[in-house]
């Protein structure tokens, strides 16, 4: 009896050690991580790249909190500088995640858990040791008192386990999301002993503590904030970090409008600048600086899939809830004008939710999409399963005629009528919503887009407010129709419940911007998240793009597959960049 029960331990550990891998440096998503457990550095760094210097970048709008995680306040730009993750991804492989405060990873070898075991000599700012205390009080705050992104995201976590001071143990409820173990590695590890005492809660200017390779240096509520490389920085010789963090402070100057900041930055108020809007880029930065070439002009190429940007209509609005009247909307829309004119023909008419990748649908649906489809057939557009998808086109005169005599041919079949040049519903409801927007780079698109529809006889108001206002509307879905950007990436997961499930419909400050509630999406969306294979995630992207892009949802925008970036001839960066990332970070100050 006394040998049974001294041998159940030892047997336990046995059985346990015998379902998950040994210790691992990375784990990949499909294959094996590209960086072997020796690697030095990541390719596209410069592993001796100098120190020094200050990187200044700019933000349009305005912040009042330090605190990214909740859905209140408007967080400082750069937070998550202060914070270190149980793992880093690389920014040349689809999916693959390397230990950061994680010295080693296990995974169950039926997927049912992952063990991270921390570096004993991971630290806080302020000097205080990361535990699995610290990952286990994170989850928890995170999940209930963050934002709704964190609940979904973290769904499948059955709970969460110190096992010992530094080995912490996710358990999960199913073994069929594949992902999990990777992503539950990105969550920001917080300090325990600072958010005890302080109300997570509530927004706040309180400069926190992190275990990242900055802290706060200095900052103005809503004019500045300026980060330091932190000397001590527990991590800076780590491969995943060598070459990178080379600047010692990084600062962002806050502008209430993008002209304003064009113009700051030909002034040399900052140095680096991510470029969106296309006018700007072909003819905004003319200036002495850019004849001295002190400043430069890059395309950077890259390969992330573009995801879907549009004008979104709030299905929480009975008028959208109407599939005719949004295909019809949709093609009032000339986007060939508005690329001929406006974006000097840089841009390309997004058509799928998933632009950019393997994953966008094209063409008929295979036999293995249509095996997912099959079961919500009477729910669906007979289109999903016959027909190709493809946004209108027009001859870019900018009065869509033929679109607009189909648009007005759909609204008539479907009972709608005209008085007084004004569309009605086929309940006598008059057809009128607000175009919202937070920035004037979009009036010049929503204009023409509103006229257009003026001649359908549909008033579309098109309205712009201050950034505070609009983000605080945009998070309890007090909006008629936005401009929405539902970024993708090269291996969509778990996020897409937030995208688009029922149970985020509901939810304030969840990204379900469309207000989408179908069994159908909800059933792919789940698909998705439990492919066990590359195979299976290609084909239910597909049936799920197809679903998405026959309820005319969104009025598709545009994408371009390259980075446009400004900068002072000061910075310099690796000769490579990696295919899914502009990692600034890798930059760094000439001598």
């Amino acid at each position: 009896m006394l040998k049974s029960i001294l041998l159940a331990p030892i047997l336990f550990a046995l059985a346990t050690s015998a379902h998950a891998s040994p210790g691992k440096h990375a784990i990949a998503m499909h294959g094996e991580p590209k960086y072997g457990v020796n690697f030095s550095h990541f390719d596209y760094v410069n592993a001796n790249a100098p120190k020094g210097g200050t990187l200044r970048r700019h933000v349009i709008g305005t912040f009042d909190s330090f605190n990214p995680f909740i859905p209140q306040g408007n967080p400082a730009a750069g937070t998550g500088y202060l914070y270190d993750t149980l793992t880093t991804p690389s920014q040349d492989e689809p999916f693959t995640q390397y230990g950061l405060l994680a010295k080693t990873i296990e995974l169950a070898a039926d997927r049912s858990y992952v063990t991270y075991h921390l570096h004993p000599e991971a630290r806080f700012a302020d000097g205080v040791a990361v535990t699995s205390e610290d990952v286990v009080f994170s989850f928890n705050l995170l999940t209930d008192k963050g934002s709704p992104f964190y609940a979904y995201y973290y769904g499948d976590v059955e709970r969460v386990e110190a096992i010992d001071n530094h080995s912490v143990r996710f358990h999960f409820r199913t073994r069929e999301n594949k992902e999990l173990p990777l992503i539950v590695g990105q969550m920001p590890v917080l300090p325990k002993h600072h958010w005890k005492d302080h109300d997570f809660s509530k927004p706040s200017l309180q400069v926190p503590i992190g275990s990242g390779p900055y802290e706060v240096e200095s900052f103005q509520p809503g004019r500045r904030v300026v980060y330091q490389r932190r000397d001590n920085y527990w991590a800076k010789d780590l491969p995943v970090n060598r070459g990178q963090y080379n600047f010692d402070h990084v600062s962002f100057e806050y502008f209430l409008d993008e002209t304003v900041s064009l113009e700051a930055f030909k002034g040399g108020a900052y140095d680096w600048r991510l470029e969106r809007s296309a006018k700007d880029w072909a003819s905004g930065y003319t200036s002495p600086a850019l004849t001295r070439k002190e400043i430069i002009l890059e395309e950077i190429p890259h390969s992330l899939p573009s995801g879907m940007q549009g004008f979104v209509m709030n299905q929480r609005r009975e008028l959208f809830t109407d599939r005719t009247l949004r295909e019809a909307i949709g093609l009032a829309m000339d986007f060939e004008w508005s690329n001929q004119n406006l974006f000097h023909g840089q841009y390309t008419r997004t058509r799928s939710f998933f632009q950019n990748s393997e994953m966008a649908a094209t063409g008929l649906p295979s036999a293995a999409e249509l095996e997912l489809l099959e079961p919500f057939r009477k729910q669906l557009p007979k289109e999903v399963f016959d027909k190709e998808y493809q946004p209108p086109k027009t001859d870019g005169s900018g009065r869509p005629r033929e679109n607009l005599q189909r648009a007005q041919h759909l609204l008539q079949t479907a009972g709608y009528t005209i008085e007084k040049n004004q569309l009605k519903t086929p309940n006598g409801t008059l057809v009128r919503f607000e175009i919202l927007l937070d920035s004037g780079a979009f009036e010049r698109v929503a204009l023409p887009f509103s006229r257009n529809l003026k001649a359908l006889g549909i008033d579309a108001n098109v309205r712009r407010i201050d950034p505070t206002q609009y983000l605080e509307r945009v998070r309890k879905f007090d909006y008629d129709m936005i401009i929405a950007v539902f970024p993708q990436s090269n291996s969509p997961g778990n996020e897409q419940r937030d995208f688009w499930h029922s149970s985020a419909a509901d939810m304030s400050d969840s990204r379900n911007r469309i207000g989408l509630k179908n069994p159908a999406v909800d059933a792919l969306v789940e698909q998705i998240i439990r492919a066990q294979s590359r195979e299976q995630l290609v084909v239910a992207c597909r049936a799920l793009d197809r679903v998405l892009q026959w309820g005319h949802y969104v009025v598709p925008n545009w994408h371009v597959n390259r980075f446009r970036v400004a900068y002072r001839s000061t910075l310099a960066r690796p000769q490579v960049n990696p295919p899914y990332g502009l990692p600034i970070d890798a930059w760094w100050q000439k001598p």
